[in-house]
């Protein structure tokens, strides 16, 4: 059973402040939002979470780990270092879209995003340590098969990259759609995604969706933990396995060893 936390970060009256007094330099403003993100990467992922950015300035993290001090101090630092304030709402729930729609429900319930009386929000409550399980967790580490030969080696870069993207797309919206998943582009061919407990077949399922309509072929890993972190290095052992094995979906079922105990499903 899972119980995923997910902490929704919002940059205060970004919008306007990005044209105040004038609009604001490009490359200045993405470098501003590529620091924070790393920042913020930086601090969530030193308590075993995950940040994934979503639009910027929305940012999407996997908290389980993280109290309500660790919150208040990563809000506090980057009001310290930026020009900028972050608004943070948390939820936590069985299915991840759940989570997250209540962490979003506590920040548009104190005001508008570009409200400029809506400052350094914090809504929510982590979730207790009695609450806790070594099975909250439950990532999916997906990649595309063949990803240089097929597309990087034979590409111009910007077509790969719509292949790519293409089958993200619909890997997340069928994961989103069919299951309460959150999946999150992670560079290169990768998708994470943050997932309930689904069987094996959901995942060959989901993985047949993208091949027939996307015509891009996944393998995946999966992992189960106590911290987002710990889930994720059990997927990235299971694909590493899929590779090797040339299996399209490997579940890393624990133990001392955890590549002698992953069992490679047909």
């Amino acid at each position: 059973m899972t119980n995923v936390q997910l902490t929704h970060l919002q940059l205060d009256n970004y919008g306007p402040w990005t044209v105040t007094p004038e609009p604001r330099r490009e490359m200045d403003l993405q470098t501003l939002q590529t620091r924070l993100f790393a920042d913020v990467a930086q601090f969530v992922g030193g308590y075993g979470g995950y940040v994934f950015p979503t639009r910027y300035d929305n940012l999407v993290a996997v908290t389980n780990g993280l109290d309500r001090r660790a919150h208040e101090s990563l809000q506090e630092s980057l009001g310290n270092r930026y020009p900028i304030t972050v608004s943070l709402g948390i939820g936590s729930g069985r299915r991840p879209a759940d989570a997250l729609d209540e962490a979003s429900t506590h920040l548009h319930e104190a005001g508008s995003a570009q409200d400029s009386d809506r400052t350094e929000v914090f809504g929510g409550d982590p979730l207790s340590k009695t609450a806790r399980s070594d099975e909250d967790l439950h990532v999916a580490h997906f990649d595309v098969d063949d990803a240089t030969g097929v597309y990087t080696d034979q590409l111009n870069e910007y077509d790969a990259y719509l292949a790519i993207e293409r089958g993200y797309a619909a890997l997340a919206r069928y994961l989103r759609e069919e299951h309460g998943a959150l999946a999150f582009f992670a560079g290169g061919d990768n998708v994470i995604a943050v997932c309930p407990s689904l069987s094996d077949q959901d995942y060959h399922d989901a993985i047949d969706h993208v091949r027939e309509t996307a015509t891009v072929d996944l393998k995946v890993g999966v992992g189960t933990g106590y911290t987002a972190q710990e889930a994720g290095m059990k997927a990235k052992h299971a694909l590493e396995h899929c590779r090797e094995a040339g299996v399209p979906v490997v579940r890393d079922r624990g133990g001392e060893n955890p590549k002698l105990q992953i069992a490679s499903l047909s």
